[in-house]
């Protein structure tokens, strides 16, 4: 491990790069810091650890939101802009036609940033009514027209400029610049939930403690095996005969990993559970007696415990498969594999090979799919069997601390080895 981190500070131009995806997360973390004027941090601290619904939105927005800082909405503007635009790819045959054409992702990439802006300004605007609203908390002191207006445009702003913070750490090509933003935020959360439970500890919870420890230590190992875990599919290259030389003729495998989507589920699932809240908090004063009553019930449901639980189950097992159908083109491979003299065995190429792969595929994420829901709802689980005592860190965070450092290492690893092949 020693001998790899001193290769890697020898690399100048690798050890500039990581230096500076630790400068862009400490700007990220000053940001978080800054609260927008007229807040009482102390009572919205209180109300987000009240709140199982509000703690995803904090963690979701790498814990700006707990301070309403100025980069308080986070990513999940632009995370939820990404959703609808991959929807929109697979239902629209026109955009799903230019995401093939080359430069067409830059062009749906510049349209998703296009988009952040007014649904970051929209979520602001709700999450300020929804704030403004918990009138035992006095999150807000005075919020006038003005400093609503310039509230929002102060959020908004933040948004981009995480935004920005991202695109600028994923052109290091040191990790996924929107997973480390929301990973420094988790790792941020953590020396104060330690200390807290430190100063209220008693001898009586050494139980405790310990099962969420073992707990905490399953879990991180489980994710390992599961992000790592992957389905080898033997294939084979025929023989062909160009001039006088043989090429060809050679076995190798096709991995398909258990888990491709990665923590994209839990952020898009997150992301989609926390804006029906939202929008029933805008109607919560409406004069129609019919949608404050709609807006009251769709609150009381997201609020029971059981039904959001099954809820968030449901949407990160669905956008698991969801993701993998973006990322994931068993047709492109099938005819990649023929085009190459490339088959499976015992499969014929083509359409037979393309069927056989999204059976193989399908089966595996099953058990992906299945293992993101269940750490998904982890936290509510053990408050449900312990009554009510939360985790330092929930399955979530774990999940995506464990995913991100992975996947850090893995691209300064091929970093390293790119460096090898050109020193070669």
């Amino acid at each position: 491990m020693f001998d790899k981190l001193l290769q890697i500070f020898k690399i100048r131009d690798l050890r500039r790069s990581i230096l500076f995806v630790l400068a862009m997360l400490v700007v990220f973390r000053i940001a978080a810091h800054i609260p927008v004027p007229g807040v009482n941090v102390a009572n919205l601290k209180d109300f987000f650890a009240s709140n199982q619904l509000f703690g995803l939105i904090n963690i979701f927005s790498g814990s700006a939101m707990a301070n309403f800082s100025v980069v308080a909405m986070g990513v999940g503007p632009y995370i939820t802009s990404s959703i609808i635009f991959q929807l929109l790819i697979m239902i629209i045959p026109r955009l799903e036609q230019l995401s093939k054409e080359p430069g067409g992702y830059q062009k749906i990439n510049q349209w998703t940033r296009v988009c952040t802006v007014p649904l970051a300004a929209l979520q602001g605007y709700a999450m300020i009514n929804l704030l403004n609203s918990q009138s035992s908390y006095k999150i807000f002191a005075n919020l006038s027209f003005y400093d609503l207006i310039a509230t929002i445009i102060t959020v908004t702003a933040g948004t981009v400029f995480l935004m920005w913070l991202g695109e600028l750490i994923s052109e290091r090509k040191i990790g996924n610049g929107i997973s480390l933003l929301i990973f420094a935020g988790i790792i941020d959360r953590l020396p104060s939930a330690l200390q807290k439970t430190l100063m209220v500890f008693e001898p009586e919870q050494i139980f405790n403690v310990v099962l969420f420890a073992l707990i905490a230590l399953v879990t991180i190992v489980v994710v390992v095996i599961i992000n790592e875990g992957t389905r080898n599919v033997p294939v084979s290259y025929a023989r062909h005969i160009r001039g006088h030389r043989m090429y060809g003729g050679s076995n190798t495998y096709l991995p398909l990993r258990v888990n491709m989507a990665g923590v994209i589920p839990i952020i898009f699932a997150i992301s989609l559970i926390i804006f029906p809240p939202m929008l029933a908090n805008f109607f919560l004063h409406a004069k129609s007696q019919i949608l404050v009553q709609v807006a009251q019930f769709t609150l009381s449901v997201f609020q029971n415990r059981l039904i959001y639980g099954i809820l968030y189950f449901v949407f990160v097992f669905g956008f698991t498969y969801f993701y993998t159908a973006v990322v994931f083109h068993p047709q492109q491979i099938a005819e990649n594999l023929q085009k190459n003299g490339g088959f499976i065995p015992g499969i014929r190429p083509g359409k037979n090979t393309e069927d056989y792969l999204s059976y193989v595929t399908n089966r595996i994420i099953f058990a992906g799919a299945l293992f993101l829901g269940l750490i998904s709802i982890l936290p509510l689980v053990i408050q449900e069997f312990t009554g009510g005592l939360n985790l330092v860190i929930g399955g979530t965070s774990i999940l995506i601390v464990v995913s991100v450092v992975i996947e850090t290492i893995k691209q300064i690893e091929s970093q390293l080895t790119m460096r090898d092949y050109e020193g070669l």
